[in-house]
């Protein structure tokens, strides 16, 4: 039996579990008629937490060693925390129009997944993982398909496929994954990452690392393994989209993070030319797929995908200063994405496709939705000076001190052709006139979706104007993770 000290440093998530339960009553016993309710209280609560996590020690082992807590386990906790938090705020309207008897579910779905994102970055166990993995990739399938009743045009319907597409690529990454962890626990004899670093290489041990590292790039959606995003993002609900899009990413990250840097620590020489590969190709196909897109949220699913080849720079220039600035890149991905999307729930709150001539003339429209929406792009394309800028150059400057210079001139010269897709988004809503039927109608947009876009804009512009405080919370965590890797 664990002790009160063994779940100290799991109190986050041990008040995100009381959330989810509160949720579950308050959804039993609520009127039909008040369910949007759940939505707003999830979205406080969640909130509520965030704030919490600054007075709260989270530090310590539990569970004779199985997860460790620290300040890299809680900046990851609150990157999470605030990403459910913005996506249960910007989805009120979207479930209560669409989904109306089926809100608490999907609120539900949205905590327990988040439960598994919050608990994985401290796990130092072979089978924690496997466990954190299944609680946050189940829940997130059920949501992908939400929409299946949604779009009634017949052969496009892409709800059942986004949502098939999801469950199908992560149990066949879980299976991919835990044949590569049985690899490493046969030839180690051991679950622990930190007996595992200590286990001297051998081909199949080199395998079993290879194919670790496959299952779980799965997960943050690198190429080879990036088919399911663009399908799953378009068929998705839209609010919905705004969190798969960034959090996954974060807590698979940190499931690398862990692996490269700690189970596999003193191997890392002979990993690094793969994640080399792995970034090149990311960067290129996902630019390059982004190019012709005309469904803004395929374009978004491509464009991701090179934001985490950039992501990975940090992972391969390794060390606590190129860990910190993968650390802030995820952080300012998060609510630049999320306030993307949202602002495309704001334009077509009906639809789960949404083209980019259905920006047309935004700016006449909602100047304010076509601003929000032009400093999110400026962002993605590491414009200055929003917090997309710094997260790219600081990323640049730890691969340059990781004497990877060729590395930095090729993610300069691929972030100049992101610019060209991007900048077709921000030129439709500027600079093509709207047709006679966009003219008349204005975007109505609940306060709820207004109030998520604003915070996500006031984070954008914030954190570019003044990065130093999460620069340096960025570094604590980082120094903290390999303190205690």
């Amino acid at each position: 039996m664990p002790t009160a000290f063994d779940i100290a440093p799991l109190m986050v998530d041990l008040n995100l579990l009381g959330v989810a339960l509160l949720v579950l009553v308050l959804d039993l016993g609520m009127p039909h008629g008040r369910k949007r309710m759940l939505g707003l209280t999830t979205s406080i609560l969640l909130f509520a937490l965030f704030i919490g996590t600054f007075w709260m020690d989270a530090s310590g082992s539990a569970f004779s060693g199985a997860y460790v807590g620290s300040a890299w386990t809680l900046m990851l906790k609150r990157i999470t925390l605030i990403a459910g938090a913005l996506a249960s705020l910007g989805a009120i309207d979207h479930v209560d129009r669409h989904f109306p008897h089926r809100q608490g579910e999907f609120y539900l779905l949205l905590l327990f997944t988040m439960l598994g994102m919050t608990i994985l970055p401290g796990a130092r166990d072979l089978i924690l993982f496997v466990v954190c993995f299944e609680l946050m990739g189940i829940p997130l399938s059920i949501m992908a398909s939400y929409a299946k009743a949604d779009d009634r045009v017949g052969v496009h319907k892409h709800a059942a496929e986004a949502g098939l597409k999801l469950y199908l690529v992560s149990a066949a990454s879980t299976a991919i994954t835990l044949f590569g962890l049985s690899l490493v626990y046969g030839l180690t004899g051991s679950t622990k990452l930190a007996v595992i670093a200590n286990a001297h290489l051998s081909p199949l041990l080199g395998m079993g690392m290879l194919v670790t590292l496959a299952g779980l790039a799965f997960k943050v959606g690198v190429v080879p393994f990036h088919m399911w995003i663009p399908d799953t993002y378009q068929g998705a609900p839209t609010p919905f989209v705004a969190f798969l899009s960034v959090a996954p990413k974060a807590t698979g990250f940190a499931a690398l993070a862990a692996v490269v840097l700690v189970a596999f620590r003193n191997d890392a020489a002979q990993l690094g030319p793969v994640l080399v590969l792995l970034i090149v190709a990311s960067v290129v196909i996902g630019s390059v797929m982004a190019l012709p897109q005309k469904d803004v949220k395929r374009l978004l699913g491509y464009s991701g995908i090179a934001q985490v080849g950039y992501m990975m720079m940090g992972l391969a220039a390794g060390g606590e200063y190129g860990t910190s600035m993968l650390l802030f890149y995820v952080a300012g991905y998060v609510v630049t994405n999320m306030g993307a999307f949202f602002v495309l729930e704001a334009v077509a709150p009906n639809r789960t496709g949404i083209v980019i001539s259905d920006l047309n003339g935004l700016s006449k429209r909602s100047p304010w939705l076509a601003l929000a929406l032009l400093m999110f792009l400026l962002s993605l394309a590491g414009i200055p000076f929003v917090v997309g800028f710094w997260a790219k150059l600081y990323v640049f400057m730890a691969v340059y001190q990781a004497h990877q210079a060729w590395l930095v001139f090729f993610g300069a010269l691929m972030a100049m052709v992101s610019l060209w897709y991007y900048l077709q988004v921000a030129r439709a809503a500027y600079m093509v006139e709207p047709s006679p039927e966009q003219a008349g109608v204005k975007p109505k947009v609940a306060w709820t979706l207004q109030t998520a876009i604003a915070l996500c804009l006031l984070a954008v512009v914030g954190m570019g104007a003044y990065p130093r405080p999460f620069l340096d919370g960025a570094t604590a965590a980082a120094r903290a993770f390999m303190l205690t890797k």
